[in-house]
């Protein structure tokens, strides 16, 4: 017990001293505007007996300064205890000002110029004022002198550090209990709440958490009983009651304010509350409409399918944003200084850091309005080709006919040239385009007629429209020929596996005709023509169900 006691008188004392530091910086602050109001005043001087504010000198007397006559002063008044008498306090009006007396001896004068004239306080306030602090201070004086009082307060100080002890010690039996409680709850509910076996809540994180809260909890009331407990053990003795009368002034006027803020802010905050209600009351009547859209059972003429979704973002960005500035002006401390610089801090770190986000979302904005691509369609971005499977306002995501997925920046598809295999002929099919090169010594006519056999034995390309052939250049030494053709798979895979079998085809098409595909780099023809002859196609380790189908 004695060493909890301790402690505990330990805790409260440096508890005390922050507190007393926080109430003289509060002093401080309180008297600096009044400084400031009064630029050609002398300094302000409290005038202190035993640890009290009697009174505070403004204005300088007969040569005086506030700090010379606060000085006299004290002197003054310690001789005229020092005397003895009853120690009678009693106001003197003079020409002058106003004496403050005691046993019929001036002890001190306030003039006029010693009245808060910021507060418009008359100098009869002031001297009133003066006299009944004086009153007090030698009362307390006498009270430290007499032996039974202090008796009195050292048992009651006594009495009280016990309890306060006592419900320190309540508080940690309470906080342990509380937690074993909330622990078997815990435990119970876990059980309880379980899908396929398996915890949707964790008991011992559960239990980390209420344990944190209860001791932050059990703190928090530690703390506010030791403040209590310090101030009404300061106010028992004469020479620190000002500390403690400061320390519940200071909880009381910090309480009251909080309660009074809370009050004031609670109309406000119904207001906010209020518009974000209606916000999203808005949204939910526009999010039937978006989604009539997106299934089609509505059709507006500048709103469909592909461009629904991004138009859903924008509209719901807008509105929450209108909802914000509407309700900035009743959040509270929205009108602080704090406040306002927080918010210029906010908006120079996402126009700075979010310059690129913007523009990626941007991007995304255009390749969705301009559909220069929808979900599903086969598409080459650059050296990237494949199927849709993403278009988010971010990045694009493709899937390869090998099965890789490519995550592709939008800006960067914005700014790259873009050819659309599925858009150039709809109907679900998309382009399927080859070509080679072969020298000029092959009929053209026999090349087309090959191509297009090897169209017609690859499965997936469809007859209607037929297949075409194009020459697309004639170089130095061999003619471009491109064959395009219409498929159907619609998979990433289906649409790598048909443009491997076209391949496949063209060469075996090609080699059945012995027509050699040299090109780019032919110089000359060989002794031997290049081709592969049916009886080798299927050499080992090849077999004949290797043929493409």
């Amino acid at each position: 017990m004695r060493k909890l006691r301790r402690i505990a008188v330990t805790l409260a004392a440096v508890l005390g001293l922050a507190a007393c530091a926080v109430a003289a910086a509060q002093d401080a602050a309180s008297a600096a505007p009044q400084a400031a109001a009064s630029a050609s005043a002398a300094p302000t001087v409290p005038l202190m007996i035993f640890n009290r504010t009697v009174f505070v000198f403004r204005e300088t007397v007969l040569g005086y300064r506030p700090s010379e006559r606060a000085a006299l002063a004290a002197q003054r008044i310690r001789g005229l205890l020092h005397r003895g008498g009853p120690g009678t306090v009693s106001l003197q009006p003079t020409a002058q000002g106003i004496h403050v007396n005691i046993d019929g001896t001036l002890a001190f004068m306030v003039a006029p110029g010693d009245a808060d004239a910021l507060n418009g306080e008359p100098v009869e306030a002031a001297a009133a004022r003066a006299a009944q602090a004086l009153a007090q201070a030698i009362a307390e004086t006498r009270e430290a002198r007499d032996l039974q009082a202090m008796t009195r307060a050292g048992a009651i100080a006594a009495g009280a550090t016990l309890v306060y002890l006592a419900l320190l010690w309540a508080l940690r039996r309470t906080r342990r209990a509380a937690g074993r409680r909330l622990l078997d709850a815990a435990s119970r509910h876990s059980q309880r709440l379980q899908v396929a076996g398996v915890s949707l809540i964790e008991s011992e994180r559960t239990f980390r958490l209420l344990s944190r809260a209860l001791l932050a909890l059990s703190t928090v009331v530690a703390l506010l009983l030791t403040y209590e407990w310090l101030s009404r053990v300061l106010e028992l003795f004469p020479f620190t009651r000002p500390w403690g009368e400061r320390l519940n002034d200071f909880l009381f006027d910090t309480g009251s304010s909080l309660l009074g803020g809370i009050t004031q802010a609670v109309p406000e905050l119904l207001v906010a509350l209020v518009i974000f209600l209606i916000a999203r009351f808005v949204l939910g009547l526009l999010r039937r409409l978006f989604d009539g859209v997106q299934s089609g059972r509505v059709e507006i003429s500048w709103l469909d399918r592909d461009t629904v979704r991004p138009t859903r973002r924008i509209v719901t960005a807008a509105i929450w944003l209108l909802a914000i500035v509407m309700a900035y002006p009743y959040l509270p401390g929205a009108n602080t200084d704090a406040f306002k610089g927080l918010s210029v801090l906010v908006g120079l770190m996402v126009s700075i850091g979010g310059a690129s986000v913007v523009g990626q979302a941007l991007s995304g904005l255009i390749l969705m309005y301009t559909r220069t691509f929808r979900v599903g369609e086969y598409v080459r971005v650059g050296d990237y080709e494949g199927t849709v499977i993403e278009l988010g306002m971010y990045q694009t995501r493709i899937r390869t006919g090998l099965g890789g997925l490519l995550t592709l920046p939008n800006s960067l598809v914005l700014t790259t040239v873009t050819k659309n295999f599925s858009r150039e002929i709809g109907g679900g099919s998309f382009v399927l385009a080859t070509s080679v090169t072969i020298g000029y010594d092959v009929p053209w006519r026999q090349v087309h007629a090959m191509l297009l056999e090897a169209a017609r034995r690859t499965s997936g390309v469809i007859t209607q429209p037929p297949p075409e052939v194009y020459q697309t250049a004639l170089s130095d030494f061999f003619v471009e020929y491109q064959l395009a053709a219409r498929a159907e798979p619609s998979e990433p895979h289906a649409r790598a596996l048909a443009r491997s079998l076209l391949h496949q085809h063209i060469q075996d098409v090609f080699n059945e005709h012995g027509v050699q595909i040299m090109s780019p780099h032919y110089l000359a023809d060989p002794d031997t023509p290049k081709v592969v002859p049916k009886s080798r196609w299927f050499e080992a380790p090849a077999r004949s169900g290797d043929a493409p189908s």
